[in-house]
């Protein structure tokens, strides 16, 4: 092999051993609702059939090199053989409890609303040991591929298992685009508060609030990780109601209406930033 073949490979291999995951989505978002019930399904690693845990669409292709994000359903006992994944992906349980690590690792098990981030090359395992067992996975890129701990790499970035016990809320006395008195709160996960960076936060609605989100960039997507949402673009439009793994993407100032009857959690992914009011009426 000719040298100067030799270092184009070597080149090659370093750059995709050191690449950082995307920090902006070209992708904006529109008005759309998925919800829990007409989600398409299919399996996470067709190659595995059913012995592979299910997977549900909510945005994109996760088999192309775009951002997407999609549910994961576990059987209980599930249990994945170590692996790797070409890329960064994060997650959220919503159902259940899940494990996510080094193979030799002690069990952590992850109940409902917590976060965890599996970066790019890094061996691990996935388990479950809920009843029912769901998560929803984002990636900034594609496709989300498996493959074996052979080719691990580092990519710089490092995994992170949050318990929703570890979660630190802040209120409308500490963040200036939560409406004042509206006792809604929200947790930040992961990205950049730079201007058009992506970042992803929780939300908290309080039972009984009734109010309005409006998106100030070019991308925004909520996924209802607990409780119940009911949501409208606006006044005029039918009623979505919106339970734990529904979707819905907001175009650029667009206002959706939503309303609570039980505390709800939502996680939202956006490239900027986004006001959310209460209305004053109710």
């Amino acid at each position: 092999m000719k040298k100067y073949t030799i270092i184009a490979l070597i080149l090659v291999v370093s750059v995709f051993a050191n690449a950082q995951t995307p920090t902006t989505d070209a992708t904006a978002s529109k008005n759309e609702v998925v919800t829990a019930g007409h989600i398409e399904w299919g399996w996470l690693n067709p190659l595995r059939g059913d012995k592979s845990p299910a997977a549900g669409k909510l945005w994109g292709d996760r088999t192309k090199n775009e951002p997407a994000g999609f549910l994961v359903k576990f059987k209980k006992g599930f249990s994945s053989p170590p692996h790797i994944h070409n890329i960064t992906y994060r997650g959220v349980v919503i159902k259940g409890l899940l494990h996510n690590d080094d193979e030799n690792a002690e069990k952590q098990w992850l109940p409902a609303g917590s976060y965890w981030q599996q970066p790019a090359g890094e061996a691990h395992i996935t388990a479950a040991d809920g009843e029912e067992n769901l998560a929803f996975l984002d990636i900034q890129e594609g496709p989300y591929l498996v493959k074996p701990t052979s080719e691990a790499f580092d990519n710089g970035e490092r995994p992170i298992n949050v318990d929703k016990t570890n979660l630190v809320w802040l209120n409308d006395k500490d963040i200036e685009w939560v409406a004042e008195k509206s006792n809604v709160q929200t947790a930040f996960l992961w990205g950049s508060y730079n201007v058009n960076q992506l970042r992803a936060t929780f939300l908290k609605l309080p039972a009984g609030f009734n109010g309005s989100i409006k998106n100030l960039s070019p991308n925004f997507r909520a996924v209802v990780i607990s409780g119940s949402l009911t949501h409208r673009f606006t006044i005029k439009d039918a009623k979505n109601i919106l339970e734990p793994g529904s979707y819905f993407g907001v175009k650029e100032n667009a206002t959706p209406k939503l309303s609570t009857d039980k505390e709800t959690i939502i996680y939202i992914r956006s490239n900027g930033k986004f006001k959310v009011a209460k209305d004053e009426n109710n």
